[in-house]
Parts: C-alpha cells; sequence; structure tokens
C-alpha cells in the first residue's frame, strides 16, 4: 500500500443522510470483497482505496465510507453471475428459503424471487422443489442475518 493511498476507517451507512455533492467517489465491490473488513481496492477515480474497518459487518449498496482525512465514498455493489430462482407460490418459496437458510447460504431475497451464487447443487434442489432457476449477471445484497444489527437483545 502506497502513502497516497486513501485509508477508509468508518462505514457510516446507508441512511446517514449526506448530500450526494459530499460524496467524492464511488467504490464497486463484489459480494466477497464486501464482506472483508482489510481490503486493497481502487474507487471510481481509479485511487487506491484501503479498506480497514470492522470485520464481520458486511458492506451493502449505498453505504457511505470515510476516510482518515475526511473524504465520502459510496459502496456499489458489482455486478455478478449469480443465480435467480422464482415461482408463483408462496409454500413453494417458503420451502425454498427454509432449506437454503438451513444451508447458511446468502440469499437475496424478493417477492416471490431469490438470488444465490451459482452452485450446480443448490440450484438443482430449487428445481425440485418447483422453481425455475436461470442464470443472471446483476449486483448481489444478500440479507444480512437476523441478528447482525446488535441491536435487538431478548431475555
Amino acid at each position: 500500500m502506497s502513502d497516497n493511498t486513501l485509508r477508509i476507517v468508518t462505514n457510516l451507512g446507508s441512511d446517514a443522510n449526506i448530500p450526494a455533492s459530499d460524496i467524492s467517489a464511488s467504490i464497486t465491490l463484489s459480494y466477497e470483497q464486501r464482506v472483508k473488513g482489510r481490503l486493497l481496492a481502487s474507487d471510481d477515480k481509479g485511487r487506491d482505496v484501503g479498506l480497514f474497518l470492522e470485520r464481520g459487518k458486511t458492506l451493502r449498496e449505498g453505504d457511505i465510507l470515510k476516510s482518515e482525512d475526511g473524504q465520502l465514498l459510496q459502496v456499489r455493489a458489482q455486478n455478478e453471475a449469480l443465480r435467480e430462482a422464482k415461482c408463483d407460490n408462496w409454500l413453494t418459496f417458503a420451502k425454498a428459503v427454509y432449506h437454503l437458510g438451513n444451508r447458511h447460504v446468502p440469499v437475496e431475497i424478493n417477492e416471490l424471487r431469490l438470488k444465490i451464487q451459482p452452485d450446480a447443487i443448490l440450484e438443482e434442489m430449487l428445481q425440485v422443489l418447483g422453481l425455475e432457476v436461470a442464470a443472471i449477471d446483476g449486483p448481489f445484497n444478500p440479507e444480512s442475518g437476523a441478528y447482525s444489527g446488535g441491536h435487538h437483545h431478548h431475555h
């Protein structure tokens, strides 16, 4: 890492209410890159960017990152090869989501439609359950998990 690498140390989140004019650049990252707390990448202006963020927190589309010198960058989810599975039946869909969740697979969930990373075994399982599976390219923004926020405590 060179001396002129932008060091990102804070994730302000996506609801930080920051004017677009205050954001100096964006950084486009794959899902695999967005789950890492330490990463060297480039922003859309070609500048080297080093991420030094809290481990275990996945960057989300739209998150605002703040560098040590106060610059703001917005996170973009890179288009990548995915599988989209869909059906028109809520019970079938619920069973599919249950089985994927049971395997701790990252899943992006929409109405009667879900996205996963390519996996022949999971794709076959979804088809056996009755979903149509297609190869697509797009951003991957899976669910972050029920306990990821750390704000809910059950006694």
